[in-house]
């Protein structure tokens, strides 16, 4: 199997290491990674995202190992478009996080239009925090928790002060 999933990953957490062991699980894998223009469009809160390059190498860094244990290949292209890769006809399944479930059903609509088969669209589930909020890449580089979802000290000295 063909399996896509796309986004920004800056900087790659827990959340999106459940996406790519997913990903990972079902087939080879193409990462389709927001470009510079792409990526400060898509986010929805005003913050500094890496370059491209410094994403690719951290991204490769993350997929090595999981492509590795899944004796998987994976590539990882560059996203300048919402709907990306996922309307090219190789792909069968296209991993997504329940916030992004719309877009995939926009991609299927493309996909039908343009005479291919739908993608099978699965979903998985956020990882949440220490907190029960979910881990995110936002979160984390505003300081509240680490890749993994820990609390950071200041934020878990908060947490212990609040009734």
């Amino acid at each position: 199997m063909n399996v896509a999933l796309g986004g920004t990953f800056d900087p790659v957490h827990d959340g999106h290491l459940a996406l790519f062991e997913r990903a990972f699980s079902r087939g080879d894998v193409t990462v389709g990674l927001t470009d510079d223009e792409l990526a400060a469009e898509t986010r929805h809160v005003e913050r500094y995202v890496r370059s491209f390059d410094d994403r690719r190498a951290d991204l490769r860094e993350e997929l090595e190992p999981l492509a590795e244990a899944y004796d998987r290949s994976f590539e990882i292209r560059a996203l300048s478009e919402p709907t990306g890769i996922a309307v090219e006809p190789q792909f069968d399944v296209l991993v997504v996080s329940p916030e992004t479930v719309e877009g995939a059903e926009k991609v299927n609509e493309i996909r039908r239009e343009r005479g291919f088969e739908p993608l099978e669209i699965d979903v998985v589930e956020h990882v949440p925090a220490d907190d029960g909020d979910r881990i995110s890449s936002t979160r984390i580089v505003t300081g509240e928790i680490d890749r993994h979802g820990n609390l950071t000290p200041e934020r878990a000295g908060r947490e212990q002060t609040q009734p």
